[in-house]
């Protein structure tokens, strides 16, 4: 594994006055990034997606979330695939106004 992606949970908890908030945990895993295959690509975009890039990470890394943050960039993780050897692949399309970034 040579890169890191930051992954995203969502928490809902209540403030004093019981109004739910939303807060955002980041933590850092380490994977290996690749581009995602034409075919991939050609069937995500029949369901208007458009990915970006696939991350390979260890299964027990992964905790089902659907963000992930890569080299400054919000991603959407809208497909995984685990594979028979402890890892899973995480296919993501980049995402706009996540957690309040607004990304060009």
């Amino acid at each position: 594994m040579d890169s890191v992606i930051k992954l995203m949970t969502t928490m809902i908890n209540k403030n004093a006055q019981g109004v739910e908030v939303k807060t955002y945990d980041w933590r850092e895993v380490f994977c290996r990034v690749a581009d995602v295959s034409q075919a991939e690509f050609f069937e995500a975009s029949k369901n208007g997606l458009s990915p970006s890039f696939t991350f390979l990470v260890f299964a027990a890394d992964y905790r089902g979330e659907s963000v992930a943050e890569y080299e400054g960039q919000t991603y959407a993780i809208y497909r995984t695939y685990r594979r028979e050897d402890d890892y899973i692949r995480l296919y993501a399309e980049r995402q706009v106004g996540v957690n309040g970034k607004q990304e060009g």
